[in-house]
C-alpha cells in the first residue's frame, strides 16, 4: 500500500508554505463556520479543494511560481510588522518624522526642544518639536 501510494505521488508536487497556510485557513474558516457563519464554511472547502489540487499537480513550474508569489508576499507582511514593532519600541525615548519632500523616515531623539533637521537622504530642512 505504502508503495503505491509513492508511486502514485511520484512527479507530483507534494506540499509547500503555501499550502500550509492554505490548510492553517481552513482550519480557522471551518472553527468560523461552527459559530454560525456560514460564508467561511464554503471558503473553508474552497481553499481544501485548492491545496490539493496543487498538491496533487503535476505542473510544478506553476506550483512553484504560486509558491514564491506567496513567499514573496508574507515577507512583505513579516517586514511592515517587524517594522512598526520596532517604531513601537522607539518611541518612549525618540521621536520618527518624515521628511515632507522626499519621505525618508528621520529618527529624533525626545527632549531636546525645537530643533531644525536636516534630511540626511535630500538635504532639505524643516523645524519641528523634539
Amino acid at each position: 500500500m505504502r508503495e503505491k501510494l509513492y508511486r502514485f505521488m511520484q512527479g507530483r508536487y507534494g506540499n509547500d508554505q503555501f499550502n500550509r497556510f492554505l490548510m492553517i485557513m481552513v482550519l480557522v474558516c471551518l472553527a468560523l463556520s461552527m459559530i454560525g457563519l456560514r460564508p467561511f464554511y464554503i471558503a473553508g472547502i474552497l481553499c481544501l479543494v485548492y491545496s490539493y489540487y496543487r498538491m496533487l499537480s503535476k505542473n510544478t513550474y506553476k506550483r512553484r511560481a504560486e509558491n514564491s508569489a506567496y513567499l514573496r508576499y508574507e515577507y512583505k507582511v513579516k517586514q511592515f510588522f517587524s517594522t512598526w514593532k520596532r517604531d513601537m519600541q522607539q518611541r518612549k525615548t525618540h521621536h520618527i518624522y518624515r521628511c515632507p519632500s522626499c519621505r525618508q523616515k528621520i529618527r529624533i531623539p525626545r527632549g531636546k526642544g525645537k530643533i531644525e533637521i536636516r534630511c540626511p537622504k535630500c538635504g532639505q530642512t524643516f523645524i519641528k518639536r523634539s
